[in-house]
């Protein structure tokens, strides 16, 4: 019988995941567009978009260079907290969110990008603070592209391995998730059981994909009338 631990870690993985990089996403995608200087703007985009870029096993060096046992972030969770996030649940978060952030980042950031001017202007003229504005006008109007990237990260965050593997290791029943799994059941042979796991992630992804496509259809066809 199928061992299905490894898909409820990457299903809890992934939605604490997408709740932490939703928030984050859109609260950094929103900061970066108030600066003032272009020069600002550039080189933030350019580093939340970085892990998009990198490796994933890059990514997993630089987690592990911060949150190792004898690094300082690491190092101070187990002396005051007592508490040891490499090899740990919490690092196949950790790892995931840093790998899904970008997705959701751009995608908001994009989203932002694309409300009509006209009607922040208007809402300006109207006394409203920037604050008003970007919960009532902005926040709206840009929804289905945020939430389009979400989904997105969702699934980006469930299928992350290569910063899971060096962070949080492979083991079973606490890190293992569908994509360590996958490549656990490969190294041993077991092929039949290896399928199972790739199909598991292929219907979920593609699920998660076709909600997208589906979502954007009825909101573009509800804004044509």
């Amino acid at each position: 019988m199928i061992d299905l631990s490894p898909f409820w870690i990457s299903l809890k993985t992934a939605t604490i995941t997408i709740i932490i990089t939703f928030f984050l996403g859109l609260f950094l995608a929103r900061w970066t567009l108030n600066r003032k200087y272009d020069l600002t703007k550039i080189i933030l985009d350019g580093l939340f978009t970085l892990p998009l870029v990198l490796p994933p096993t890059v990514m997993g060096f630089f987690l592990l260079m911060i949150f190792g046992v004898n690094q300082p972030v690491g190092r101070f969770f187990i002396q005051v907290f007592h508490y040891k996030i490499v090899f740990s649940f919490s690092a196949t978060v950790i790892a995931a969110v840093a790998i899904s952030f970008p997705l959701m980042y751009r995608s908001a950031k994009g989203a932002i990008e694309q409300v009509d001017q006209d009607l922040i202007d208007a809402g300006k003229t109207l006394g409203m603070s920037q604050r008003r504005i970007f919960f009532t006008v902005i926040l709206p109007d840009a929804m289905p592209g945020i939430i389009s990237g979400g989904v997105l990260a969702f699934a980006r965050g469930l299928g992350e391995f290569g910063a899971t593997a060096m962070l949080a290791g492979n083991i079973v029943d606490k890190t293992r998730t569908l994509p360590l799994a996958v490549y656990s059941e490969v190294m041993s042979g077991n092929m039949n059981e290896a399928s199972i796991y790739v199909f598991i992630i292929v219907t979920i992804c593609l699920l998660a994909v076709v909600l997208v496509n589906i979502y954007q259809y009825y909101v573009k066809k509800k804004r044509s009338y």
